[in-house]
């Protein structure tokens, strides 16, 4: 379902770090998931998730952003299949670094 498919960040709540400048590079061998992400506040990134029974994804990420401070993260993804076919990713995500605050975010699959 997310294997070898790229994502692009459409919306994101003020505190989170990732733009429409960031593209995330998915990656899937049975439950497990994972992505290399970069772009925009972004130099590299990674993250790691099971696919649970609903197809939703249990998500813990990383990256390094342009002021070269680590940051972390979990992540909370449910998918919607778009009329033309794409995933959508709707994100409930929460800092576990830095203020630990929380937000929500939209990526959607870039087309091939």
């Amino acid at each position: 379902m997310y294997n070898n498919k790229l994502f692009r960040s459409v919306t994101n709540t003020a505190n989170g770090e990732v733009s429409g400048d960031t593209l995330f590079h998915y990656h899937q061998q049975d439950q497990l998931v994972w992505a290399e992400y970069a772009g925009g506040a972004i130099v590299k990134g990674f993250l790691i998730a099971t696919v649970l029974d609903d197809y939703s994804l249990d998500m813990r990420y990383q990256h390094v952003n342009k002021q070269n401070e680590l940051m972390t993260g979990q992540c909370h993804s449910v998918p919607e299949r778009l009329p033309d076919g794409r995933l959508r990713l709707h994100e409930s995500w929460q800092w576990t670094s830095g203020d630990r605050s929380s937000g929500e975010s939209i990526v959607d699959e870039v087309p091939a």
